[in-house]
């Protein structure tokens, strides 16, 4: 069986520079890292936020009636389906 092969985000999707940084890793002249991007994150809201996500599905999906449910389901598909 073949596996795909990985893909990676930070590989250029021009020619030009994918030879480029191909050429700098084989001779060991890798390029300086760049600096995060934005502004730093507060991790107290981090926290506090993903806390919130986890939980939020479930106290949703309690909250609703079965026929609730299975109509956010059905347009959802439909959604999927559309597209």
């Amino acid at each position: 069986m073949r596996r795909m092969p990985e893909r990676s985000s930070k590989r250029p999707r021009d020619l030009n520079q994918l030879a480029r940084r191909l050429v700098q890793e084989a001779t060991d002249d890798a390029p300086p890292e760049l600096p995060p991007s934005g502004p730093e994150k507060d991790p107290a809201a981090v926290a506090l936020g993903r806390r919130g996500g986890l939980k939020g599905g479930k106290a949703r999906a309690e909250r609703l009636t079965p026929e609730e449910r299975s109509e956010a389901a059905r347009r959802a598909a439909q959604k999927r389906w559309a597209k």
